[in-house]
């Protein structure tokens, strides 16, 4: 999800929920303790640069039970970022913690927005040998589509 689509969401909804995939609330006393850009530059196992820039968001689950956030609060923290760090229209990314600060991508079913779980994958898989994943094929369909059948003799 993009800054502009978070924005859009708020002006719309009467309030700020976090879900997990697994179906977990985040605790609604959550507080947005960071709003900003992290800017990520590499190189990749194939040996390209590469340059990565998102928004950033963190929530911390606080024991300030009374806390609500606001749809008007985020837009306006949000705002602030776009004024003071001159963030741009970047993809999301939130962190939470769990067992450890988990990063997760942002989407929106309507009433929560989803805390989606992020992959690691190969960025130059046609440069360092990974193979492609193999068709899968079931050997029974195997004989019937050939001439050569058990007890056949043609072996």
């Amino acid at each position: 999800m993009k800054l502009s689509e978070i924005k859009n969401y708020l002006t719309h909804t009467e309030g700020v929920n976090f879900q997990l995939e697994n179906g977990a609330m985040v605790p609604e006393n959550f507080h947005v303790t960071e709003v900003g850009i992290i800017t990520k530059d590499f190189i990749d196992c194939g040996g390209t640069i590469r340059h990565e820039k998102v928004a950033n968001f963190q929530l911390w689950d606080a024991n300030d039970f009374e806390h609500r956030l606001k749809p008007n609060k985020l837009l306006s923290i949000i705002s602030l970022s776009e004024k003071v760090l001159g963030m741009e229209d970047l993809e999301i990314e939130v962190e939470y913690q769990a067992e450890t600060i988990g990063k997760y991508d942002l989407g929106f079913d309507g009433q929560n927005f989803l805390l989606l779980s992020k992959k690691t994958a190969c960025l130059a898989a046609d440069k360092c040998g990974v193979p492609t994943e193999k068709q899968k094929i079931n050997l029974v369909n195997l004989a019937s589509g050939s001439s050569c059948t058990p007890g056949g003799g043609c072996c």
